[in-house]
């Protein structure tokens, strides 16, 4: 599936947030946050830690991306 979280790392910007400081607030490891930079799958528990680190909801990090297939 699809999914995108360049909004997380627009999050981060507006929010004047590293990289580390949401791997701090979420506790969350380098991996993980590598996954969520490659736009690679990750659990959903992870995307909860996120959420509750941001005080956000995950359509506010992340979004499905419709294959161009699925046209």
């Amino acid at each position: 599936m699809p999914v995108s979280y360049k909004k997380l790392f627009h999050l981060l910007v507006d929010r004047n947030m590293k990289d580390v400081d949401l791997r701090k607030a979420a506790n969350i490891s380098a991996p993980t946050m590598a996954k969520l930079r490659q736009d690679k799958v990750v659990q959903t528990d992870i995307i909860g830690k996120v959420c509750k680190a941001l005080d956000c909801q995950p359509g506010d990090i992340m979004e499905y991306i419709p294959d161009s297939s699925e046209e």
